[in-house]
């Protein structure tokens, strides 16, 4: 199921900007003291590390990811998600020319 909105958020109006403004994301606080951000990722290959274990789930667009041990990539579109462990890093590519990922990522 895709999510499209959140109630009762309180948003981060203040962007966070990363790898020369290839992915920009906003995080947002929901009522039940739960952690998230939502983003785009434009075209490129970037490499993320984590903190606690992450689900990244796609709104829009597609992108493929690479998990930490797997040399394979594997692609994800519009309502799907994979997860993240913790406490690592995991790489995300999205196609030049194509759509950009947009995202949530649920902290967890």
């Amino acid at each position: 199921m895709l999510t499209t909105q959140f109630d009762g958020a309180t948003v981060n109006t203040q962007a966070n900007v990363y790898f020369d403004g290839k992915c920009v994301s906003h995080g947002i606080t929901l009522a039940d003291g739960s952690k998230k951000s939502v983003g785009v990722i434009l075209p490129a290959t970037l490499t993320f590390n984590t903190g606690a274990p992450e689900i990244m789930e796609c709104v829009a667009g597609s992108c493929e990811y690479k998990l930490p041990g797997s040399d394979t990539w594997v692609k994800s579109g519009a309502g799907e998600r994979f997860s993240v462990p913790g406490n690592t890093r995991f790489e995300i590519r999205v196609a030049d020319g194509g759509e950009p990922y947009h995202y949530i990522c649920h902290f967890g």
